[in-house]
């Protein structure tokens, strides 16, 4: 097993949030979870994939061109 499995208190350290964030996405099903008896792991690949999901990138401002070399 290459994944490691971590904790509600591990992912809510990762995201700089509170616990109440990941369990709502685990309530929610917005994020892949095992349980494991009654523990909730999550996955390092499924919070590298939300992250990755919820990216969002920088616009270009209007108007500004790409510079090119000389």
């Amino acid at each position: 097993m290459p994944d490691r499995y971590l904790t509600v208190a591990q992912v809510a350290e990762v995201l700089g949030t509170t616990e109440r964030f990941p369990r709502r996405l685990i309530a929610e099903r917005r994020i892949t979870f095992v349980k494991v008896g009654r523990h909730v792991r999550i996955p390092e690949s499924a919070l590298g994939a939300f992250i990755n999901a919820n990216t969002v990138q920088p616009l270009r401002p209007r108007g500004a061109r790409l510079r090119r070399a000389a």
